[in-house]
């Protein structure tokens, strides 16, 4: 089955089989950053079209900045998995998903060439200009799914996305030394970081316990939002970057 692209960056519309009708939802707020995570984006490609992976995404971009779609927007592609944002866990449903080729973490996080980054951009923007998608929804994988997945990864450029109107992004606090909430802590000021996260989006309890989901929810944070260092510790440039971030979301950015 093909179809006609939604937006005029496409190079060309290759038809995965591996979508349905979104669930529940009129149309998408959300929209998902991936890595491919594969040697090559021509084998992510293929994955991605093959019926017996029942995996997909509405598009994907090569390093050369080649936009392919998939699936159609108004479809709900399977790119996110088990997952959870702001209490709701069909993502697939509420978003669009974009692949960007690239290796990943297991080859040492490569840079993402400029045509790529531009191309990704590009695409974004076309995409929001159709959608009612917030810029603190423009999301990675990582953020939705931070037990199971590091993607885009702490080397994606999300300051430029921001600075060209994708995404929500302030400049991370510095590193310093001085009192840090760490796995093994208790307390009320967990719960209170816990609960921070969880009004931000994520999906964490406030146990008052600094469990491993919780660890995992302060990296996928710092992957995103504080990539300089990502230790799942939530020192005092990750508490103050998140405060940041809700002024910022609180002014309307």
């Amino acid at each position: 089955m093909s179809f006609r692209s939604d937006s005029p960056l496409v190079a060309r519309v290759v038809a995965s089989p591996s979508h349905e009708a979104r669930r529940g939802v009129a149309q998408p707020d959300i929209l998902l950053l991936h890595y491919t995570g594969m040697t090559t984006t021509q084998a992510a490609l293929e994955r991605l079209c093959d019926p017996a992976a029942r995996v997909s995404s509405h598009y994907l971009v090569f390093e050369d900045g080649r936009i392919l779609q998939l699936v159609p927007e108004s479809e709900r592609a399977f790119h996110a998995g088990e997952s959870s944002w702001e209490g709701t866990r069909d993502i697939n449903s509420r978003s669009i998903g974009i692949e960007i080729g690239n290796p990943g973490h297991d080859e040492g996080c490569p840079e993402f060439p400029n045509a790529q980054i531009e191309a990704v951009i590009a695409l974004s923007r076309d995409i929001l200009s159709r959608w009612p998608i917030t810029p603190f929804r423009v999301l990675a994988h990582s953020d939705v799914a931070p037990a199971r997945k590091r993607d885009p990864g702490e080397r994606f450029p999300w300051a430029r996305l921001a600075a060209a109107g994708v995404g929500l992004w302030v400049e991370p606090e510095p590193v310093v030394s001085g009192v840090a909430l760490r796995p093994g802590d208790r307390g009320e000021k967990v719960a209170d970081l816990q609960r921070a996260l969880a009004d931000y989006g994520y999906g964490v309890a406030p146990s008052g316990l600094y469990d491993a989901a919780t660890e995992e929810v302060v990296t996928a944070f710092q992957r995103h939002f504080r990539p300089t260092r990502v230790d799942g510790i939530a020192d005092i440039s990750t508490a103050a970057t998140l405060k940041k971030l809700f002024a910022r979301r609180a002014a309307g950015a």
